[in-house]
């Protein structure tokens, strides 16, 4: 008897104990909903979501921009006049300023960096509004260069930047919610979605944005707001899409840059990309956009558990490519590259992040000698790789149309991707 009034005693105990670790206050949604929306930041969202936000972590997403006084080791490099105006002074012909006037921050002065991985900016500020110091760090060639040193304290870093840096930018309060690009920059305000309680599943679905339960044609966008090139159709003089939110058409609120539109400084002839951060524009322009393969197709933002790399890519290199694209025959145009390096031919190194041909192109298709034979500025796939480098391009050509047997090209450039099957 004593033995079951123990027992009982014990899953009372249990039951109690379980019902006030998972108790939730109540909550009045009604209210919740009729507060405006806003930012909570990331630290909000990992007590939920720890695994995803532990693998956004990794990414350079979280470390686009990052604050130099909390983290010192921020800064990769020493901060060195020195050595700055020797590296500057190389520059001389190019610069609009003489290097010896360039204005040269001191460490103490930098609160934020821009970027680890090509190159590194510095944030200071200046009248109470941050900018964008005249000077850059290439990481690959560790060398200085120069960065609008005739007019970077023209340019307000949250106008022309700030809001694809970082999440919730704010323009009117000329501040932002948090360093990087976090949950928020693509799932939308998460104030309401924090505020409900766990128990309120659908209602908490329906207070975020997941992208991958939109459209495509949205979907894709969200990528499309940050790795882009161009200006806000909302306030004049905003090099992002001011106002837009995930889930929007970003048309309405952003115009993308153009060759056709005249530059010439950002994009090639054949619009293909010559500078960094313009993927969407590149993607746009390519069969994978016609197809419905997009970012996501390829990349991954956040995952449970170890990411496969850390180029946020499903698979490494041309692993990647095949998971859809079989190669059927190692012959003619593939003979010779039967290694199956699709990325050196088909993403060619021919846009600039910090020095020139270090990213690679998003349209997915193979350039060849003619295109720089019709237009001597346009790279192409062959020369891109350090063999070809020096090689005469019209002998390149007559070589690639004898081993592929194909006539000579007239109008756009051939591109045998009829050798590839998809699964």
């Amino acid at each position: 008897m004593r033995g079951l009034i123990f027992r009982a005693m014990v899953i009372v105990f249990t039951v109690s104990t379980m019902a006030a670790c998972t108790t939730e206050q109540p909550v009045n949604m009604d209210a919740v909903l009729k507060q405006p929306k806003s930012f909570v930041g990331s630290d909000t969202c990992k007590q939920c979501h720890l695994e995803h936000y532990d693998s956004w972590k990794m990414t350079l997403h979280s470390r686009m921009l990052q604050d130099a006084k909390a983290n010192k080791d921020a800064i990769i490099v020493p901060i060195d006049e020195k050595r700055i105006r020797e590296d500057l002074a190389k520059l001389e012909d190019k610069l609009k300023v003489p290097s010896a006037e360039i204005y040269v921050p001191k460490e103490d002065e930098i609160l934020y960096t821009i970027g680890s991985q090509w190159k590194q900016r510095y944030l200071v500020k200046k009248e109470g509004v941050l900018y964008i110091s005249p000077i850059q760090y290439n990481a690959d060639t560790h060398r200085w260069v120069n960065y609008h040193e005739k007019d970077w304290d023209k340019r307000p870093w949250l106008l022309k930047c700030g809001g694809c840096h970082s999440t919730g930018a704010d323009l009117e309060k000329q501040t932002f919610k948090e360093t990087g690009v976090s949950c928020e920059a693509c799932h939308g305000q998460g104030s309401w979605h924090a505020a409900l309680p766990k128990t309120a599943v659908f209602e908490k679905r329906e207070t975020i944005v997941n992208p991958a339960k939109l459209t495509m044609g949205v979907a894709v966008q969200i990528c499309g707001s940050c790795h882009n090139r161009g200006k806000s159709t909302q306030v004049k003089g905003g090099g992002w899409p001011i106002g837009y939110k995930p889930g929007k058409a970003l048309e309405a609120f952003y115009k993308s840059t153009s060759f056709a539109a005249g530059d010439v400084k950002h994009v090639y002839a054949n619009e293909f990309s010559k500078g960094h951060h313009q993927q969407y524009i590149d993607w746009s322009n390519s069969i994978h956009a016609d197809e419905g393969v997009t970012c996501t197709s390829c990349h991954y933002v956040h995952q449970m558990g170890i990411a496969p790399t850390r180029s946020q890519t499903i698979a490494a290199g041309s692993k990647q490519c095949l998971q859809c694209h079989e190669m059927i025959n190692n012959n003619l145009g593939h003979a010779i590259h039967s290694f199956a390096n699709c990325v050196g031919c088909h993403m060619p190194k021919i846009a600039k992040s910090a020095e020139s041909g270090d990213i690679r192109s998003h349209v997915f298709t193979a350039l060849l000698p003619s295109d720089t034979l019709k237009n001597p500025v346009v790279p192409n796939s062959c020369q891109a790789c350090h063999k070809h480098k020096d090689d005469d391009v019209k002998e390149l050509q007559e070589d690639w149309e004898k081993l592929v047997q194909l006539p000579k090209p007239v109008g756009k450039a051939i591109d045998p991707i009829g050798y590839h099957t998809s699964k």
